[in-house]
């Protein structure tokens, strides 16, 4: 996409693409990942599917955001969000989900589980999808096929964020 070379960006794809998979998107520190992984996206032809607080979805936005692959989560309710994703791979032959697993653009010295027990049950590889503002570059620059080990597999997964840095920094805790 030209507004991203015309920006300085590089679009990184190191992931031989299987039909379904669980995208981690980080670091999520700004407005401005949501926009920016949208472009990656784009460039990479890959439809994401992604959650994100219900109150993103009133007016205006609401339509906007469904279009764009939003997927309502209301966290103040349990809805077992889990395994309505590993039914919605289930029963779908293609499907990419996406998510911030901080869910937040604060510094949270713990991510969210969720994606982890998503891609265990459903049996996908989880992606490492990223921005890295230092480098002006995002994109996948890995992935791995969760072992059901969640230590030894978040110890990798982190491992590979350790060296990107977001847009601000300091609110990124790999």
């Amino acid at each position: 996409m030209m507004l991203l070379k015309v920006m300085g960006w590089k679009v990184v794809d190191r992931f031989e693409r299987p039909p379904k998979f669980f995208a981690i998107a980080a670091p999520h520190t700004s407005n401005w990942d949501f926009p920016m992984f949208l472009c990656i996206a784009f460039v990479l032809d890959i439809k994401a599917y992604w959650m994100g607080k219900h109150t993103l979805f009133r007016r205006p936005f609401g339509v906007l955001f469904r279009w764009l692959g939003g997927l309502p989560i209301d966290r103040s309710v349990r809805t077992n969000t889990v395994q309505q994703c590993i039914d919605l791979f289930r029963e779908n032959n293609r499907l990419v989900l996406a998510n911030a697993p901080e869910g937040t653009r604060k510094r949270v010295e713990t991510w969210k589980s969720g994606f982890y027990h998503i891609a265990v049950g459903a049996g996908v590889p989880i992606a490492f999808a990223f921005l890295d503002y230092g480098k002006r570059e995002g994109g996948i620059g890995g992935h791995l096929y969760p072992s059901g080990d969640y230590g030894s597999d978040m110890t990798k997964i982190k491992g590979f964020y350790k060296t990107i840095r977001g847009k601000h920094p300091q609110n990124f805790a790999c």
